[in-house]
C-alpha cells in the first residue's frame, strides 16, 4: 500500500472529509436561503466564487496535475486533457442535461432539468475533493474551499432557476435538498476507491478543465450580466487572489 492511500485511510482523513462533506452541504443550503432574502448582494458572492475556482484550478490542480504525472506525460499532454475536461463538462452542461442559463421564459420541467445540471455539478465537485485529499491534506483544503465557494453558488441558482420558471417556494426548497445532497455523496463514493498517483495527476488535470468551466462560464456571467460594476470584477479578482495567498501559503 502507498503513502498516499495510508494517509487516506487514516481516521483522521476520514473526519476531515466528513465534516467537509456537512459543510458543503449546509454553504449550499445557506446559498439558497441567500437568495431568497439578499437577491440585491448576489452578484458579489457570484462574483468571488468565480474568482476562487478559477483560482483553485490555476494555482492547485494544474500544478499538482503536471507534478503527479512526472515524466509519464509531457506538459502539452496534461493541458490537453485539461482542455478535454472542460469540453466534457461543457457537453455535460449544454447538451446532456440541457442547463438553461438565459432562458428566464420556460416552464417547470426546464428548471428541473436546470437544477439537475447543477446537482450533476455537485456530485462532481465532491469526487474531486475526495481525490484531491489523496494527494495531500493541502490540496485537498485548497480544492475544498474552492468547492465550498461553489457549493454556496449553487444553492442561489438552484432556488433561482427553480422560481424564475415557474416554481414555488416548496419545489425550490425540494430541489435544494437534492443539491445539498449531491457533493455529500460525491465525497462519500471517494472513500470506496483510491488511485495511483500518476492516474489521480491525469483526473486532477480533468477536473482543472471542469472548474475553469464553473468559473468561467457559470459563475462570471451569471455574476456580471445584472450588475456589470467594478466592485463584481474586483470580488473576482480577490478570489483569485485568496486562492492564490493560501496555496502560497500551504507550500502547495
Amino acid at each position: 500500500m502507498s503513502a498516499l492511500s495510508k494517509f487516506y485511510l487514516t481516521g483522521y482523513s476520514s473526519l476531515v472529509l466528513a465534516l467537509i462533506a456537512f459543510a458543503a452541504f449546509v454553504t449550499t443550503f445557506l446559498g439558497g436561503l441567500f437568495a431568497l432574502r439578499f437577491s440585491d448582494r448576489l452578484h458579489l458572492i457570484l462574483g468571488f466564487s468565480a474568482g476562487s475556482v478559477i483560482g483553485v484550478a490555476f494555482f492547485g490542480l494544474l500544478p499538482e496535475s503536471i507534478e503527479l504525472v512526472g515524466g509519464g506525460f509531457s506538459v502539452a499532454t496534461v493541458t490537453s486533457i485539461v482542455a478535454l475536461g472542460f469540453v466534457a463538462y461543457l457537453f455535460l452542461d449544454r447538451v446532456i442535461t440541457l442547463h438553461a442559463h438565459t432562458d428566464e421564459s420556460g416552464h417547470g420541467q426546464k428548471g428541473a432539468l436546470g437544477v439537475s445540471s447543477l446537482s450533476i455539478h455537485s456530485f462532481l465537485d465532491g469526487i474531486a475533493v475526495g481525490l484531491a485529499f489523496q494527494v495531500s491534506s493541502a490540496i485537498g483544503t485548497i480544492v475544498a474551499i474552492a468547492v465550498l465557494a461553489h457549493n454556496f453558488s449553487d444553492g442561489i441558482n438552484t432556488v433561482g432557476l427553480i422560481l424564475r420558471n415557474g416554481g414555488t417556494r416548496q419545489t425550490a426548497f425540494r430541489w435544494l435538498a437534492v443539491d445539498a445532497i449531491a457533493p455529500v455523496l460525491g465525497i462519500s463514493s471517494s472513500l470506496f476507491f483510491s488511485l495511483p498517483e500518476q492516474t489521480l495527476g491525469i483526473v486532477l488535470a480533468v477536473f482543472c478543465g471542469l472548474f475553469l468551466y464553473i468559473g468561467a462560464s457559470d459563475l462570471l456571467p451569471e455574476s456580471h450580466h445584472r450588475h456589470p460594476t467594478l466592485w463584481t470584477t474586483a470580488m473576482t479578482a480577490l478570489g483569485i487572489m485568496v486562492i492564490y495567498v493560501a496555496v502560497s501559503l500551504a507550500g502547495i
